[in-house]
């Protein structure tokens, strides 16, 4: 009776273990289902944060809450058409050609006296890769390989679309529920302490608002004169390059050493002088941006450490793709002012 007992006591551990696992698989999986819409609607809030200001401005000069927000959505979207329609053709021709050519840059490689050098010191293990690289690359059939095959490329392009479509749809709502939800939030706090809380949301509110719009001003002016200097230089697919600076330069310090690098390549196809000028350009280019151009455009926005800033946006990329990165990085600075607001005052206080 008693060895019955143990059986059945040992039945229901395990019963109560294997439910367990299979709660936890299920989490794990709707959370990774939700991982997408999780990263939109950050997105999208973080988008609303950072127009909010330019719709507030609208307001003061007479314009309803509305009108404001279609005004300023209007002309967000005329810029993007406007960009896309006059860079676009350039941005194709210059992207298939540097597919075309992209083998005879990375065969070119090999010919460099640095190269040359190494390959020799490392019995030929560079040329070698050099070779099985290029002609990897100078076979048409694997580039939908690269991209996890020609159904996953369409895929790749519809969700793509689709994310755009959503997180516009949701900017627009917050953008028009903002002052709504900011109130019924406010609501929810105690009367004793909703002053302060107030003053706290709004400061995290606007200071991630200001950082929204300062990066990406910083990011456009730092494509615009990355295009001037490679056009000045001669270094090729100048516009193709331009894009990608704009899109890494979205993501402060990761996406400037990036970008730099990708440029320092394609110059190094040139000559090994252009990739030296593109090199020093990129490094004084960065000087100036850390010390003049970012504090001048982000001092009313909250300041994010270089080591937080590179954490956030590997462990945004790593959980949640690029767009993470791209979030978590205000979800960062919002932690920071939160923490400087609340945690280090009452720190002080003891």
């Amino acid at each position: 009776m008693q060895g019955q007992t143990k059986i059945t006591n040992a039945f229901q551990v395990g019963l109560l273990g294997g439910l367990g696992v299979l709660t936890a698989i299920l989490i794990g999986g709707s959370i990774q289902t939700l991982a997408d819409i999780i990263t939109y609607v950050a997105a999208a809030i973080f988008i609303a944060l950072g127009l909010d200001p330019v719709v507030t401005k609208l307001e003061s000069f007479n314009l309803k809450r509305p009108l404001a927000i279609l005004v300023v959505v209007f002309v967000l979207l005329g810029g993007i058409a406007l960009l896309f329609w006059s860079i676009l053709p350039t941005l194709a021709s210059q992207g298939a050609h540097f597919i075309e050519t992209a083998p005879k840059v990375i065969a070119g490689f090999g010919d460099l006296p640095l190269i040359v050098r190494l390959d020799d010191q490392l019995g030929g293990a560079i040329s070698s890769s050099i070779t099985s690289t290029s002609e990897f690359l100078g076979n048409s059939a694997n580039w939908p390989k690269m991209l996890g095959g020609v159904v996953q490329v369409g895929v790749n392009i519809f969700n793509g679309f689709f994310a755009g479509i959503v997180i516009l749809i949701l900017s627009l709502y917050f953008m028009a529920s903002l002052t709504r939800f900011k109130s019924f939030l406010y609501s929810l706090v105690p009367a004793s302490k909703r002053e302060k809380f107030h003053d706290i949301a709004e400061q995290v509110a606007t200071s991630v608002g200001r950082y929204v719009i300062g990066q990406f001003t910083i990011a456009l002016l730092n494509a615009i004169l990355s295009y001037i200097f490679m056009t000045i230089v001669g270094i090729p697919f100048a516009v193709v390059l331009a894009f990608i600076v704009l899109l890494l330069g979205l993501i402060p310090l990761v996406g400037n050493v990036t970008s730099s690098a990708i440029i320092t390549l394609v110059a190094l196809s040139v000559s090994p002088t252009t990739a030296l000028v593109a090199a020093i350009y990129c490094l004084v280019y960065m000087q100036i941006e850390s010390y003049l151009i970012s504090p001048k455009i982000m001092n009313k926005a909250v300041a994010i450490p270089g080591a937080v800033v590179v954490v956030a946006a590997l462990s945004g990329g790593a959980l949640l793709g690029v767009l993470g990165a791209l979030v978590a990085i205000p979800v960062a600075a919002s932690a920071i002012l939160i923490i400087r607001q609340i945690l280090v005052p009452h720190q002080d206080a003891k």
